[in-house]
């Protein structure tokens, strides 16, 4: 089976992989519609493929005021951080509250298919204002790191040469590191990931990835689901307009169940996949900010809550 974010071939998956880069952020509309006119052999075709993906008219809405969180905001501290990988070194954005004075939970936050790039460690930022040990996590490292390619082009096309058992294993050495630090609650450890990273929740979800709680922002699900019993906490963030993963609600609902174990799905209507990346083509910002409380309320309860005495 082919993985969602390898390399395209066929002039379907390159239309596709260039509209989910525009979606992403790493393309203007004026780049797609040039990129596509080239690929599909005239403007016209571009304009039904772009129109096709519901994005004929789109108007990029901007961020509350109080989203976004600077590296030279007083609350946090951050540096870059390398650790062992798989033979390499693992490269991170390790962000966490300025006035720490014990150890907290931890979240490990997970990109898209484009690494570790300025929104990513927005986010990450974010997530260490809320309070926790944050950890943007690259999974471009194995090639040397993010910001070894010029352009989200690259980048992209850098992800799609990375396996998933690569990747598992590297979220998952990850864990292992946060767990050696004094910082971090060791049995303490979530994530959080979109799109790709949101697919990467949900495999390391249904293959035993020690986490005691995990957000996928519209996620791919496997297909088919493994029959594993899945034991982290899930939040499940799906896209109104977002059909093929929305269709896939069902199974992975039915799978959750049986396996008994707490989660929550949420289907955000009107919004297109994407919807929380403030620097995309289909920012909700509205969307894209219960979504966020939704997630940090997720974490306070599974990471934060007291555990019942044995």
């Amino acid at each position: 089976m082919r993985d969602e974010f390898s390399t395209p071939i066929t002039t379907e998956e390159k239309t596709e992989s260039l509209i989910h880069l525009y979606i992403d952020g790493g393309l203007k509309r004026r780049d797609l519609i040039t990129r596509l006119t080239k690929l599909l052999g005239g403007s016209a075709a571009a304009m039904t493929a772009i129109e096709s993906a519901g994005l004929a008219q789109v108007q990029q809405l901007a961020c509350p005021d109080g989203i976004k969180v600077s590296e030279s905001d007083p609350a946090i501290q951050w540096e870059n951080v390398t650790y062992p990988g798989d033979g390499f070194m693992m490269r991170s954005l390790l962000a966490r509250p300025r006035n720490q004075s014990e150890p907290q939970p931890a979240v490990i936050v997970i990109h898209e298919n484009r690494g570790l790039v300025e929104h990513i460690r927005d986010v990450t930022r974010r997530v260490a204002k809320a309070g926790y040990v944050a950890l943007g996590i690259d999974l471009l490292s194995r090639q040397g790191g993010t910001e070894q390619f010029i352009d989200d082009t690259a980048r992209g096309a850098a992800y799609g040469r990375t396996l998933q058992p690569e990747r598992y294993n590297d979220i998952y050495m990850t864990i292992e590191w946060l767990q050696k630090q004094q910082y971090v609650v060791w049995d303490r450890i979530g994530a959080v990931g979109f799109c790709a990273g949101g697919g990467n929740i949900f495999h390391g979800a249904f293959n035993n990835m020690p986490l005691q709680a995990g957000v996928a922002f519209y996620g791919t699900p496997p297909n088919p689901l493994p029959m594993n019993a899945v034991t982290t906490p899930l939040m499940c963030i799906f896209a109104d307009n977002d059909r093929n993963q929305a269709a896939r609600i069902p199974d992975l609902s039915a799978a959750l169940v049986n396996s008994r174990v707490t989660f929550g799905i949420h289907l955000f209507k009107g919004t297109g996949h994407g919807f929380h990346n403030d620097t995309g083509a289909i920012y909700n910002p509205t969307a894209a900010c219960e979504a966020w409380a939704r997630t940090l309320e997720f974490f306070h309860i599974h990471l934060r809550a007291p555990r019942p005495s044995a």
